[in-house]
């Protein structure tokens, strides 16, 4: 995976659990039996959540433009030119993107849990 890719698609990942931080970090405390009044502190980013979702919406664009997009500029003898390695990029960026989504809409779906 060319570098470029690689930092798109870490920096969309980072983001996207900065974004969900606030509605699954108390979610999984819980679960490993943490409790107390502390956990509500936790929420204390859901005024940032917006700015890390656009961030992770960038990020993915990017790594999508890099992938799709923009064509390819790179020698025979380096990876990037074997068309296996593109396909393994693509199948990477689509498991990724499916977890990112997954993460964004949690406190849409998370209130399930809470029920």
């Amino acid at each position: 995976m060319d570098t470029a890719s690689n930092r798109s698609m870490w920096a969309a990942f980072t983001a996207a659990i900065g974004a969900s931080l606030c509605c699954i970090g108390p979610l999984v405390l819980l679960t490993m039996g943490v409790g107390g009044t502390w956990i509500s502190q936790l929420a204390a980013l859901e005024p940032y959540r917006p700015i890390f979702v656009g961030i992770t919406l960038v990020f993915l664009f990017l790594a999508f433009r890099k992938l799709y997009i923009v064509p390819r500029q790179c020698a025979p003898e380096d990876a990037c030119a074997i068309p296996s390695t593109l396909r393994n990029q693509r199948i990477i960026f689509w498991i990724v993107s499916v977890l990112l989504m997954a993460l964004l809409t949690f406190p849409y779906y998370g209130i399930v849990f809470f029920e």
